[in-house]
C-alpha cells in the first residue's frame, strides 16, 4: 500500500517519520483484517478548549483548538450496506448495517454512535454506504480532549470522501456528530467538540446561529509566547456523569425559559438580573451568569490574541477557570462530593504556579471528573510535569501543541 507522501505528512503533523510509521502499521493491520490491497488514509485530531466552558449548547462563544493527538483510519468501500470498523486494542469489531439501523440498541456504545451518525447523515441529505476501516488513536479516552468527537469526525471524513465527493462541510460533520450523541447516546451535547476537531488550529466559534455555527481561525501559538499547554488526567470518576453533564445545558435553558426565550444567547445578563427572583433554581441562575460572563471573556480573549497580549490571555483563562469552579460548578460531582480529583489537582497545580509566579490552570472540557488544562512557562514545563506526575502518575500528564490541520484525508 502507498503511504501518503512526506510532504503531505509534514503539512498535517509537522514531521514525516513517526507519522509514516504509524500509517504503515495501520495499513498492515487493515490489509490483514480486511484483505484490501489498497487503502485511503484519514486523520481527525482531538481538541482542547481554551475558553468558553459549557457555552456552545446555549448558543454561546468558544475559543478551541485541535491538538497534536489524533485518530487515524485506513479505509475502503466494501460495496455493501454494512460498515465494519476494527479499533486497535479492542477485540470486538464494530458492525452496523445501514439498511437496518432500527435494530441498533441506543446508548450501547460505539455501535450506537456509528448508527446515529449514519442516520443523521441521511437526515441531513448526504449519502452513506458500507466500508471497512481499521482505526488507531492516541487521543486520550475519558480525558476531556474529545476522543469520541475525534472518532466521529474521522467517520464523517471517510463518508464525505467515499460517498459525497467532498460536499460535506465542517458544520455538516458537527451536526451529524451532535445528532448522534443527542439521539443515540441521550447526551445533551452541543457542537463545539466536533467543530474544533473538524476545523483545526485555534478557532473562535459562535454557536448563536443554531445548526450553522460561525467560526474564524485565529493566528496564535502558546509555544511562541513561551508557554507549554499541558493536559492532566486527574482520574476518572466512578459515577455515571451523564445526568451531571446534561444538567448544565438543561438548567441554562430553564433560566432562559423564564426570560421568555429558548436559549441564553437570545437574551442578556441585564434581563437575567431583572428576573433573578422568578427563577427558583439558584444554580440555574449561577450557571446563566457564567454563560454571559464567559461569552464576554471569549470576546475579550479574541481581541487579546489579535493584540498579541499574552498577559490578557492568561488572565482570562484564569478568570474562566474560576467561573467554572464557582458558578458553573462542574469541578466535582454531587453524587460523591468526597471525590474531588479535579479540584485537588487544580489546588496542587496552583501551589506550583504560585511558587514560580507564572502560568495558569483551569478545569478542561465537560468537567465533574477527568481533566485540567495548565499553561506553564516553557522553562518550567518539565518541572511541572514531574511535579504533578507524583500525584496523578506519569501516564496521565500530556504536554501538547495546537495542530493546524483538522479532520482530513491524508
Amino acid at each position: 500500500m502507498n503511504i501518503p507522501s512526506s510532504e503531505r505528512l509534514e503539512k498535517v503533523y509537522g514531521e514525516s517519520t513517526e507519522s509514516a510509521e504509524r500509517l504503515r502499521a495501520l495499513a498492515e493491520n487493515f490489509q490483514k483484517k480486511y484483505g484490501h490491497d489498497e487503502a485511503e488514509f484519514f486523520s481527525a485530531p482531538g481538541r482542547t478548549e481554551i475558553i468558553g466552558n459549557h457555552t456552545d449548547h446555549n448558543g454561546g462563544k468558544v475559543i478551541a483548538g485541535s491538538i497534536d493527538l489524533d485518530t487515524i483510519g485506513a479505509a475502503q468501500p466494501n460495496n455493501s450496506s454494512v460498515i465494519h470498523i476494527t479499533s486497535e486494542g479492542y477485540a470486538r469489531e464494530i458492525v452496523v448495517d445501514i439498511a437496518n439501523l432500527d435494530s441498533v440498541e441506543k446508548v450501547s456504545g460505539t455501535e450506537s454512535l456509528l448508527a446515529g451518525m449514519m442516520e443523521g447523515a441521511q437526515k441531513f441529505g448526504f449519502k452513506v454506504g458500507g466500508f471497512d476501516a481499521y482505526v488507531s488513536t492516541n487521543v486520550i479516552a475519558a480525558a476531556g480532549v474529545s476522543s469520541s468527537a475525534s472518532f466521529e469526525m474521522l467517520v464523517c471524513t471517510i463518508v464525505n470522501h467515499f460517498f459525497n465527493n467532498g460536499a460535506m462541510s465542517c458544520a455538516d460533520y458537527a451536526k451529524i456528530g451532535k445528532y448522534s450523541e443527542n439521539v443515540y447516546w441521550n447526551k445533551a451535547s452541543g457542537m463545539m467538540d466536533q467543530m474544533a476537531c473538524a476545523v483545526g488550529g485555534p478557532v473562535l466559534f459562535d454557536f448563536s446561529n443554531g445548526s450553522q455555527p460561525e467560526y474564524r481561525p485565529l493566528s496564535f501559538s502558546f509555544e511562541k509566547k513561551g508557554y507549554r499547554l499541558v493536559i492532566v488526567n486527574t482520574g476518572k470518576g466512578h459515577a455515571d456523569l451523564s445526568e451531571e453533564y446534561s444538567g448544565i445545558p438543561n438548567e441554562m435553558k430553564e433560566a432562559a425559559k423564564v426570560l421568555g426565550v429558548e436559549l441564553l444567547c437570545e437574551t442578556n445578563l441585564d434581563e437575567l438580573l431583572a428576573h433573578v427572583n422568578e427563577i427558583p433554581n439558584d444554580r440555574a441562575v449561577l450557571r446563566a451568569i457564567h454563560f454571559f460572563e464567559e461569552n464576554r471573556r471569549v470576546d475579550e480573549m479574541a481581541a487579546a490574541i489579535e493584540a498579541d497580549d499574552i498577559d490578557a490571555v492568561l488572565r482570562l483563562v484564569n478568570e474562566s477557570g474560576t467561573s467554572s469552579w464557582e458558578l458553573l460548578q462542574n469541578c466535582y460531582s454531587l453524587q460523591d462530593c468526597k471525590e474531588q480529583k479535579i479540584t485537588l489537582t487544580l489546588a496542587l497545580t496552583e501551589l506550583f504556579l504560585r511558587r514560580i509566579k507564572d502560568g495558569v490552570c483551569r478545569v478542561h472540557g465537560g468537567g465533574f471528573a477527568g481533566v485540567i488544562m495548565c499553561l506553564v512557562p516553557l522553562a518550567e514545563a518539565d518541572n511541572y510535569v514531574n511535579y504533578i506526575a507524583k500525584y496523578v502518575g506519569d501516564s496521565n500528564v500530556y504536554p501538547m501543541n495546537i495542530r493546524a490541520v483538522g479532520a482530513v484525508r491524508i
